[in-house]
């Protein structure tokens, strides 16, 4: 998958949560995506129960927007109909072997706070798949580690990430992305976008950013959860 990437940036079109659980409305987010020209959707796949406690003021959200296995089902189905790629990001080893097994899935994405969950990157690791993981929160050493365990079964594509939701454009930090691709040449180096607007993905990509990933709704009176976050 990842080796299709060559002069042309790969466009994430970020679904995660924005469809609040709802099929249609998810169905309506791949169809945009796909007449937009992204080059793949992602969704977050979980269990509520294991992603967070019962008492985190974000369960009840994120148990609303939780979708079943036979919606990935259809969603999946519904975007290969599209040609646009499926992918999404697992929380849970039982949902990465869902999305490997069961929806054959040639993509994963690790989120920024599992890079330290090596858990989670074994059980992706035994599967001869591609991955993309953002780096927000990591360190070199973290992110060496992590290339270590990865590289030798996957290709891995890494996003530059600033955890700061939404992130002020002077926060950016695209400096970072020249680094990434001075430490790390052999894999694909782009960015995850938490920007307002679209100024900055432009700026990743004079960069040299090969990925950029961005949070999207369908119109600006949408009320989803990443909404500050989303084109």
């Amino acid at each position: 998958m990842l080796n299709k990437i060559k002069k042309k940036v790969f466009i994430i079109a970020e679904i995660g949560i924005n469809h609040n659980g709802k099929l249609e409305q998810a169905k309506k987010l791949i169809n945009a995506a796909s007449k937009s020209g992204a080059n793949a959707v992602k969704f977050q796949t979980y269990k509520t129960e294991k992603r967070v406690k019962k008492n985190s003021p974000i369960f009840d959200i994120l148990k609303e927007c939780e979708l079943n296995e036979k919606q990935f089902k259809i969603l999946k189905d519904y975007a290969d109909k599209k040609k646009i790629i499926f992918f999404s990001t697992p929380f849970d080893n039982e949902s990465t072997d869902f999305l490997i097994k069961d929806l054959k899935v040639k993509l994963i994405k690790i989120a920024s706070f599992d890079t330290s969950n090596f858990e989670l990157i074994n059980n992706i690791i035994k599967y001869k798949i591609d991955v993309i993981m953002s780096l927000g929160l990591s360190n070199i050493n973290q992110i060496k580690k992590n290339i270590n365990k990865i590289n030798n079964k996957n290709k891995l594509g890494l996003l530059h990430c600033v955890t700061s939701y939404p992130l002020d454009k002077y926060d950016a930090n695209l400096s970072c992305i020249n680094k990434l691709q001075k430490l790390f040449p052999k894999n694909i180096i782009g960015y995850s976008d938490h920007t307002k607007g679209f100024d900055i993905s432009n700026l990743a990509v004079a960069c040299g950013a090969k990925i950029i990933e961005k949070h999207f709704m369908i119109n600006k009176n949408d009320k989803c959860p990443d909404k500050a976050v989303s084109l």
